[in-house]
């Protein structure tokens, strides 16, 4: 699709625009449900700098303050619920896990917002790091016109938009896929510790704008001087993580069965091993010690995706189990 549209972009005839995937529960959608079994874990960590309500008048204040101020920063942690942490314009957050994202199959990640319909559509840009240090955005696409700014209460059609955060409505995240990124020596796509999310400022005036990967202003709703302005992050769910594997001659010795498993769970192994199972909120729910070819009591957890944990001798194994 990028290539696509660059070679429209350098052909010099004016075609009409082609259009991405559509709103949430329509055909041909991208939008993940935030209850999906999809998602193997989420953010568990927040640094968090607000921006203004309203970044082309600084002196603006909504309820004694010139800086958005709507949720708590815990609001973006954890499964994405529709409570969510407002940016303001331009403000951003950085997320990071317990266990750092990969590229896998697909979709990697999904961020979400809290937008309260299939139209109204605050953006945010999307970059990653495997260090801390160097970040690296997504490659975005706006096709929304910028003849007209788009009000604070108006609309933007979601087909127009590609990898921006908050392209879907509440509890449907908008998915992302390393691959999409360039190779670069400071990223390792398989060790993402860091995902950072910033506020597209929507206003169409050069003085405020911000562009897209083509060099287009992003038309969103502008101004929103409201305390609850900017992009409203709700949650960052992992779809693939990194796995920790065992050395090469010993990673066929450990596995876990049956798988889904009802009451017991079972781990095929030639030495005692510590297990630690996690939720899908990345809360410790089992710890245990288990011998050569023993199992654990799982009955008490509810139905859903775990992450078991396996440990000996200092190397660490990964587990997707589904408890039925």
């Amino acid at each position: 699709m990028i290539k696509a549209i660059l070679l429209f972009l350098c052909s010099g005839f004016i075609l009409q625009a082609q259009s991405y995937a559509p709103a949430a529960e329509q055909p041909g959608s991208t939008a993940i449900p935030a209850n999906s079994p999809d998602f193997v874990a989420w953010a568990n960590g927040i640094i968090l700098q607000r921006g203004l309500i309203d970044i082309s008048n600084p002196l603006t204040e909504h309820e004694g303050s010139n800086y958005a101020s709507y949720g708590l920063s815990v609001e973006a942690l954890g499964e994405a619920s529709n409570n969510a942490v407002s940016l303001g314009d331009a403000g951003q957050a950085i997320l990071t896990f317990e266990t750092p994202i990969a590229d896998g199959d697909g979709f990697d990640f999904a961020v979400f917002e809290n937008g309260f319909s299939d139209t109204f559509l605050e953006l945010a840009f999307v970059e990653v790091s495997s260090d801390g240090v160097n970040y690296f955005r997504f490659p975005s696409h706006s096709e929304t016109q910028t003849d007209t700014q788009v009000g604070g209460f108006d609309t933007i059609d979601p087909t127009y938009i590609n990898n921006l955060a908050g392209k879907y409505r509440a509890l449907f995240g908008t998915p992302f896929d390393l691959a999409d990124l360039e190779d670069d020596a400071l990223l390792d796509k398989n060790n993402i510790t860091h995902v950072k999310i910033i506020d597209v400022v929507g206003s169409i005036d050069p003085a405020y704008a911000t562009y897209d990967s083509f060099g287009n202003a992003i038309n969103d709703p502008f101004t929103t001087p409201f305390y609850s302005s900017g992009f409203d992050l709700d949650g960052v769910g992992v779809i693939n993580q990194q796995v920790l594997g065992i050395e090469d001659d010993h990673i066929e010795t450990i596995s876990i069965y049956p798988n889904p498993a009802s009451n017991q769970l079972y781990f095929k192994t030639v030495e005692s091993v510590n297990v630690s199972v996690y939720n899908m909120l990345g809360k410790l729910v089992l710890s245990e010690t288990v011998n050569a070819n023993n199992a654990i009591k799982i009955e008490s957890l509810k139905s859903g995706i775990y992450l078991v944990q396996i440990e000996s001798n200092g190397k660490v194994s990964q587990h997707r189990l589904i408890k039925k």
